[in-house]
């Protein structure tokens, strides 16, 4: 890899070693299995395969929503994807999900299971499943879909683009730093006047549009992404995204779900594995024996 300003890219580029970073290891150019490994399946119909990241926190958020509304067929087993290790190159993860990311679901409850992969097509499954969080139509669906859709194009600008050269690159290219800084802020303040005048994100009520855009921006705006990205990107000027970000951080549902397959940071943040609502005060009392 060259960080050299003269960098000349050849005719043809070839994988010829690692990108470099953190996350150097989770991608490559090709598609398909790497290595036969089944999926474990629990007692519930709906299996979620995750890993506790901005996207992945997105489904159980929305199922523990789901369950907080009183729907037990809610009731899920979501199961770690390590994306470190490889387990989304496995032959189970990737018959359930070809393109190998994070988060995938099954649903079991009928006659044939069903595969849904990607985190904006699992919450509008899930949403039209429940009758829940996504209005039935007119301009509050189309508002709704449209604010989704727009977390789906936008999101990684903000992860993939600031997120990697601000906190995860090998080394700081400030050209890449400064471009996509620029991007994300313009998109905060694309939330921030959507919400000066809108309770939430797709108007007076609560929807999967927040559902999908929390973890990303209000994740930055209340500081938990990117050491320093929050000050770095001054989040404190978007005054709305922050009332909104605290707004949806305190409800419990999100509070749940956002830890569920969480493997690190803050040992008392994290539920590596969930398979019934006991899990989280399981959790809270290991906390506790933990402090004693």
């Amino acid at each position: 890899m060259s960080d050299s300003a003269d960098y000349v890219p050849p005719k043809v580029w070839k994988w010829e070693q690692p990108s470099g970073g953190q996350f150097a290891n989770i991608n490559r150019p090709v598609a398909g299995s790497m290595h036969d490994q089944e999926l474990p399946v629990g007692k519930h119909p709906l299996q979620l395969y995750s890993l506790a990241t901005p996207n992945g926190q997105k489904v159980p958020i929305l199922l523990e929503e789901l369950l907080a509304k009183g729907h037990q067929g809610a009731e899920y087993d979501a199961w770690p994807i390590r994306i470190g290790e490889g387990d989304q190159f496995s032959s189970g993860f990737v018959n359930i999900n070809p393109n190998s990311k994070i988060p995938a679901l099954v649903d079991r409850s009928g006659p044939e299971p069903v595969r849904v992969f990607e985190s904006g097509a699992i919450l509008v499954y899930l949403a039209e499943k429940f009758g829940e969080f996504l209005p039935q139509s007119g301009p509050p669906r189309a508002e709704t879909l449209s604010w989704l859709f727009w977390q789906m194009g936008s999101a990684p600008f903000l992860g993939g683009g600031f997120g990697h050269f601000f906190a995860y690159a090998p080394f700081k290219i400030e050209y890449a730093i400064n471009r996509y800084a620029m991007e994300a802020k313009r998109q905060l303040d694309v939330l921030d006047r959507r919400l000066a005048g809108n309770e939430f994100i797709a108007g007076p009520d609560y929807t999967i549009a927040d559902i999908a855009i929390w973890p990303w921006y209000g994740g930055i705006a209340l500081g938990r992404s990117y050491p320093g990205g929050d000050e770095f990107l001054a989040t404190h000027e978007y005054e709305h995204v922050l009332r909104w970000a605290r707004q949806i951080d305190a409800r419990p549902a999100v509070a749940r779900g956002r830890i569920v397959n969480k493997l690190t940071g803050d040992p008392s943040e994290q539920l590596h594995e969930r398979h019934d609502a006991s899990d989280f005060e399981l959790r809270k009392q290991d906390k506790l024996d933990a402090a004693a």
